[in-house]
């Protein structure tokens, strides 16, 4: 159990993606997405001459493609947007002679030829499973029309929108104030055509397309300067050309359109699109909207905290200094909380969700930042910001691989580097840039991942860099990055000869930095930094968070610190192990939706039962974290040795120890002991309570706590029913203990207190019976009980004073509670000390070979092995299994003696003469041999374990304040480039303007093009070489 509370805390953090995994999250797909078959194939579009080798897969509800760089051709498409797929004859369409060639068109018209390369009985295959999944997907395809219309390119694009004469002189005119905003009244910033709106800033279908509040508040910049005109007629071609919104295709121009910068009115579409988050919405069509139903005057402790923030969330922008804007955000905030209640609400989150508002819908907003937390920023937002701290861990030694200079400086000066750079991951550069260009870096952080936040990261440190190395403490280093941040849109070469160099401004030099000098900060070496630094990580959370809940325990009772953390740690392995059993039934749905073909929820979210449909309003409360009864069950059987069953299982020459936990009315009695506020689960609070009540205890102490343990209306006495649970109980204690010595002792124990119990406590008129007398009973000379009375279970039986009497009179039974009892609750040590390792011990073979063997056997091998074994020694019937006594008092020759008859507990004249014990050999059944150990203590494995050693790991090097950091994102700098500007748009300038335009990207992205122009060569190679073959 060395490593088992570590594995389960690594766990509880993250988890090994699977290869289906790894699927989904490349092309941005919903949850329960299987692929079911993948082909070689070439891409070509109808019309176009660019050809695009790669592989073609099949999941449930989508057709995808990624070419064999992945970089150059991409597309996700939903089964239901195919109108028509057809087998192409040879020659057809361009494909070659001899082709297996396939012909969809979809549902914008659009027209993709794929040339299927795999062998033919792959591609029937292939084609058989495309023909299943489209046929399933009909009842999509009747909601696919509506859920268009919520998306502005479908709107910009429709042919409706062509029409003739006076009507299309007005509708150009209106195509050409596409990029710029509408007029409003100054009066709240509400316009005049507020009640002919096109648009929701909502959602659901049947509003109009969805928006968001730049479209009533204007957006952030000047639209002249932003190119909004220019950008719009581009993607316009592009859009008409490549497909829209769930049908387009991305091709190398998308990625330099992006990077350009996405235009006001199309950023919320694309953001949806590249993050997948309009898949969900999708598939989930309502779910929005019946989260606020369902939890319509509903209060938790997350929406207590959205309450707080919600005036401090971009208050420089209209939208958020007018009511229409912050109850948008609350809803927006609300529904999260309660889609997904163990992540809530974190400070930081109620940032970007303003900022996506602006551009996006409610809905809209809803399912991206759904996949912001889940998918592309897991660990971010959650209570203890995991993925946040890990990511700063990894960024520093970025820092450290490709700036040394500035990391030795800032090491040397005693520099954070996280002061400045959590804000900037946590919320997104919102915090810190202006917003013009944070949006810029949102943009490409959907299309590109989370490798965007260190790429951009480091290109800040490295152009500031010559004045980063004169800073000496953290506000000097803050001071230069705010200077820079206010100058981002001025020209990086002010005095340059060259005009077009001067017209470079520092946030195009910014980019240029990070895409092409830090390209080689791709998503694997992502993932591999935050691989290498995850355990370190954890530690340094988990030691954390064991010293707050000790330091914010109200009792610590008699417990001394290093017993309090060995407390927390069996504490919190039951419930890890709790939760990771709750999970376990529900794996396959957990996040994302039911496929769409099925009915169900929400993808991420739980059902409406949990929302507390019907129930009506409910306030909720952030409790502390808490054991039920099973999880408790596990605590006990691994911090009490009676409270579990111990084998050692021997299956030849292999041989291994089981601990598995026992249910028992004992365990159910302690449960509700120990649970003092009566809510069915025990808090830390409560476990330290309880354990202070057993782990010091002496004779007197124990049999008082096993009395109140069964006294269950605690008045003091005991029913005739509780009488013969306690019997019970100690009969479990003893169930492994070899021999009848302790059988015997409770059978006496149990006709002592019957005999000898006294009822003290009487009824309320109780009832007499007349054919009874009240004589003595001749056996035993005390006064003959009232039957009726007598036969009352439940009546007031036993008292403490008797109870100890009939103990005591025992010599084995009181030997146990004198010490065996509290001997039994060990609390052993999870998490053993690290050492320092001593250089050169063991040798430099013994150094490697050490490395090997723990590489090697870890607890996950160990357990298969155990299996294994234990599968292999039933097979061949050499298994055998010895079940180890609970107190291993009695060595055999104890154990074998008979336990004696039951003596009359006052008469002293028939008990046999003591007898000295022989020196030598000492009197088995004698106080001190049976306090003697069963087994010698250097070869029992089963021996107390020490506590001398630390619980607590030593706290890792880079601790960060995270709540502190993410406190610090929400005090935003105001930039006045963000100011909106007023007054018309740039007129649009022909083709000159557009080029100049494109141009900054060529020179940005010429590596690109070369890689571009292979990839498509490449396809275009494949078609000639596979037409020559054939021919």
């Amino acid at each position: 159990m060395s490593s088992t509370l570590r594995r389960q805390q690594n766990k509880s953090y993250y988890v090994e993606p699977t290869k289906e995994d790894l699927f989904r999250l490349a092309f941005a797909l919903p949850e329960g997405e299987e692929a079911l078959g993948e082909v070689h194939a070439v891409l070509t579009l109808q019309g176009k001459q660019e050809a695009f080798s790669g592989k073609l897969y099949l999941s449930t509800s989508f057709l995808t493609f990624t070419s064999l760089d992945r970089r150059s051709c991409r597309l996700t498409l939903p089964l239901a947007t195919v109108r028509r797929v057809e087998k192409l004859a040879p020659g057809q369409d361009g494909t070659i002679a001899g082709a297996f060639a396939l012909s969809l068109t979809l549902f914008h018209g659009l027209r993709i030829v794929v040339q299927l390369n795999s062998l033919r009985p792959t591609n029937d295959a292939f084609c058989a499973n495309l023909r299943t999944r489209l046929k399933a997907s009909l009842p999509m395809m009747k909601a696919l029309k509506p859920f268009s219309h919520t998306f502005f390119s479908e709107w910009y694009l429709s042919p409706d929108r062509e029409l003739d004469g006076e009507a299309a002189a007005a509708k150009k005119q209106q195509d050409e104030k596409v990029g710029e905003l509408i007029s409003f009244d100054d009066e709240k910033g509400k316009g005049k055509e507020e009640e002919q709106r096109e648009f929701t800033t909502e959602g659901d279908t049947g509003h109009g397309y969805h928006g968001g509040l730049g479209l009533i508040f204007k957006f952030p910049g000047d639209p002249r300067k932003l190119r909004e005109k220019s950008k719009m007629k581009l993607w316009k071609e592009y859009l008409e050309q490549h497909g829209r919104n769930l049908t387009l295709i991305r091709y190398p121009s998308f990625t330099r359109l992006v990077l350009v910068g996405l235009p006001n009115r199309l950023r919320g579409e694309m953001w949806e699109l590249t993050c997948g988050s309009m898949f969900l919405r999708l598939h989930n069509p309502g779910v929005y909207a019946r989260l606020l139903k369902e939890n319509a005057g509903r209060r938790s402790a997350s929406t207590d905290d959205i309450e707080k923030d919600l005036h401090r969330s971009l208050p420089e922008y209209a939208a958020y200094q007018d009511k229409v804007g912050i109850d948008t955000m609350r809803r927006v905030l609300t529904a999260y909380s309660w889609s997904n209640p163990a992540l809530g609400y974190c400070q930081a989150m109620n940032l970007i969700t303003a900022s996506f508002l602006i551009y996006m819908s409610e809905e809209q907003c809803f399912w991206c930042l759904t996949v912001l937390c889940d998918r592309l920023l897991p660990g971010y937002y959650s209570p203890s910001m995991y993925g946040t701290v890990l990511d700063q861990r990894v960024f520093e030694h970025l820092v450290q691989r490709c700036l040394p200079s500035i990391h030795d400086h800032f090491a040397e000066a005693d520099v954070q580097l996280s002061v400045a750079s959590l804000p900037w991951f946590l919320s997104l550069y919102i915090s810190s840039l202006p917003m013009v260009f944070a949006f810029r870096i949102i943009d490409c952080f959907f299309l590109m991942g989370p490798k965007v936040l260190f790429q951009v990261g480091l290109a800040i440190l490295k152009v500031n860099g010559p004045e980063l190395l004169q800073t000496t403490d953290d506000g000097a280093f803050i001071n230069v990055l705010k200077r820079y941040f206010a100058t981002l849109g001025e020209s990086a070469h002010p005095n340059s000869s060259d005009s077009r160099t001067r017209q470079i401004t520092k946030f195009q030099e910014l980019f240029v930095v990070a895409f092409r000098e830090f390209a080689i900060i791709t998503d694997e070496t992502i993932a591999s930094e935050r691989k290498r630094f995850r355990a370190e990580v954890v530690i340094s959370i988990e030691t954390f968070a064991k010293r707050s809940a000790i330091r914010n325990l109200k009792d610590t009772g008699r417990l001394d610190k290093a017993q309090l953390g060995l407390a927390y740690d069996h504490f919190q392995l039951a419930s890890l192990r709790s939760k990771e059993q709750a999970r376990r039934p529900s794996a396959a749905d957990a996040l994302s939706p039911k496929p769409p073909n099925s009915t169900g929820a929400s993808p991420r979210t739980p059902s409406s039962a949990s929302f507390g449909g019907g129930s009506g309003p409910k306030d909720e409360e952030k409790v502390e974290e808490r054991i039920d009864r099973k999880a408790f069950g596990r605590f006990l059987g691994d911090i009490a040795s009676w409270a579990r069953d111990e084998k050692l299982v021997k299956n030849g020459f292999h041989e291994h120890i089981d601990r598995q936990p026992v249910d028992h009315e004992l365990v159910d009695r302690i449960f509700v002991y120990w649970d003092q506020s009566l809510s069915g689960a025990l808090s830390f609070q409560d476990i330290v309570t309880g354990l202070d009540a057993v782990l010091f205890n002496d004779l007197m102490s124990n049999l008082a706590w096993l009395f109140n343990v069964h006294d269950s209306n605690h008045d003091g006495y005991l029913t005739k029913d509780e009488v013969l649970q306690v019997s019970e109980s100690l009969l479990f204690i003893f169930r492994n203990e070899p021999g009848d010595r302790y059988l015997g002792s409770v059978s006496n124990l149990i006709q002592n207190l019957f005999e000898y119990a006294e009822s003290t406590k009487p009824e309320e008129n109780p009832p007499r019976s007349p054919s009874l007398g009240r004589s003595p009973d001749p056996s035993t000379g005390r006064p003959r009980a009232n039957s009726i009375v007598s036969d009352n279970p439940h009546r007031p039986y036993l008292a403490l004073a008797t109870f100890r009497m009939c103990i005591l009179a025992d010599p084995l039974l009181e030997d146990f509670f004198e010490s065996d009892l509290t001997n039994s609750w060990r609390l052993e040590v999870l998490i053993a000390e690290e050492k320092p390792k001593q250089p050169g011990a063991g040798g430099a073979v013994g150094g490697w070979w050490g490395g090997i063997v723990n590489a090697v056997m870890t607890d996950e091998n160990k357990e298969r092995l155990n299996r294994l074994a234990d599968e292999v020694g039933k097979r061949l019937d050499i298994q055998t299994i010895e079940h180890r006594p609970s107190i291993g008092k009695l060595d055999a020759a104890a154990a074998a003696i008979e336990p004696q008859a039951r003596d009359s507990l006052f008469s002293t004249s028939n008990r046999p003469p003591k007898q000295p014990a022989s020196p030598e050999i000492p009197n088995p059944l004698s106080a001190a041999a049976m306090r003697m150990p069963a087994y010698p203590p250097t070869s029992n494995p089963w021996a107390d374990a020490s506590s001398s050693g630390s619980s607590s790991p030593n706290l890792g090097r880079h601790e960060i304040d995270v709540q502190a950091a993410a406190s610090q994102a929400l005090h935003r700098q105001q930039f006045v480039i963000d100011d909106v500007a007023e007054g018309d748009d740039e007129d649009y300038a022909g083709g000159e303007g557009d080029a100049e335009l494109m141009n900054q990207v060529e020179r940005m992205l010429v590596e690109d093009e070369a890689v571009t122009g292979k990839a498509a060569q490449s396809g275009q190679d494949l078609l000639k070489q596979d037409g020559q073959s054939l021919l």
